[in-house]
C-alpha cells in the first residue's frame, strides 16, 4: 500500500547539498514555467487589448504551458525529479518516493518560484496585470473543485505511469513530453470553467501579486485531493511488491 511507505525524514535534510542543490531546481523550473505560461496570457492580453476570453486565448495557454512544462520538467529531472508542482510532490510523499521535510523544501521553492516570477513579469511588462485564476461565469466552486480533482488526477497519474514506475523502461525518455501534453489537454478541457491550475504554485504567484484570493482554496484542496487518489491507485494496484523501488528523487 502506498500509504506504508510515508516518511517524516531528518531536519538535518534541510542543510543537505543535494536537498539544496534540488530546491533551487525547483525554484529555477518553476520560474521558467510560470514565466512563460503566465506571460503568454499577458501577451495575448495585450495583443487583443483585454478582449474576453476566447478559443484561441485557450488553445494558446494550452500550447504554451504544454511546451514550458516540457522543458521545465526536463530541465529539473536530473537534480530534483522535475516535479515543478507543489500536487506532483504532494503526490510523491503519498507514494513514499520524497520524505515530508524535503517535500516542504520543494513546496517552499515551487511558491517562491511562482511569486518571483509574477513579479518579474510584472515589471517587465511595464505594471500589466498578473491574472490570478478565477471561476468562469456560473461555475461554483464546488464544480471547479471537481475539475481540479479530476485533471490533477490525470497529470499525477501519468507521473506515475511514465517517470515513478519502476517497470516504466524506456518510457521514461517521453516522461516530460506525457506530462506536459496532460497538461495541455486538461487545459483544454478546463481553461475556460476555472483555469485549469492542477498546481497550487502557479496559482499562488498571480494571486500574491495581483491580491485576488477569490476561491483560491479550490487551486489548493482540488489539486491535492486529485494528487493522492492518483498515487494510491497507482501505488496499490499497479506497482507490485516485487517491482516497488524506493526511488531516490532524482530517479523521476
Amino acid at each position: 500500500m502506498a500509504n506504508s511507505r510515508i516518511t517524516i525524514g531528518n531536519p538535518s535534510e534541510f542543510g543537505q547539498a543535494d536537498a539544496l542543490q534540488a530546491a533551487l531546481a525547483e525554484f529555477i523550473s518553476m520560474l521558467i514555467f510560470v514565466f512563460a505560461g503566465e506571460g503568454s496570457g499577458m501577451a495575448f492580453n495585450k495583443l487583443t487589448n483585454n478582449s474576453p476570453a476566447t478559443a484561441d486565448g485557450v488553445v494558446a495557454a494550452a500550447l504554451s504551458h504544454a511546451f514550458a512544462l516540457f522543458v521545465a520538467v526536463s530541465v529539473g529531472a536530473n537534480i530534483s525529479g522535475g516535479h515543478v508542482n507543489p500536487a506532483v510532490t504532494f503526490g510523491a510523499f503519498i507514494g513514499g518516493h520524497i520524505t515530508l521535510l524535503r517535500g516542504l523544501l520543494y513546496w517552499i521553492a515551487q511558491l517562491l518560484g511562482s511569486v518571483v516570477a509574477c513579479f518579474l513579469l510584472k515589471f517587465a511588462t511595464g505594471g500589466s496585470e498578473t491574472s490570478a485564476f478565477s471561476l468562469s461565469p456560473g461555475v461554483g466552486s464546488a464544480n471547479a473543485l471537481v475539475f481540479e480533482i479530476v485533471m490533477t488526477f490525470g497529470l499525477v497519474y501519468t507521473v506515475y505511469a511514465t517517470a515513478v514506475d519502476p517497470k516504466k523502461g524506456q518510457l521514461g525518455i517521453i516522461a516530460p513530453m506525457a506530462i506536459g501534453f496532460i497538461v495541455g489537454a486538461n487545459i483544454l478541457a478546463g481553461g475556460a470553467f476555472d483555469g485549469a491550475s492542477m498546481n497550487p504554485a502557479v496559482s499562488f504567484g498571480p494571486a500574491v501579486v495581483s491580491g485576488i484570493w477569490a476561491n483560491h482554496w479550490v487551486y489548493w484542496v482540488g489539486p491535492l485531493i486529485g494528487s493522492a487518489i492518483a498515487a494510491v491507485v497507482y501505488s496499490t494496484f499497479f506497482i507490485t511488491p516485487n517491482s516497488y523501488e524506493q526511488l531516490s528523487v532524482a530517479d523521476y
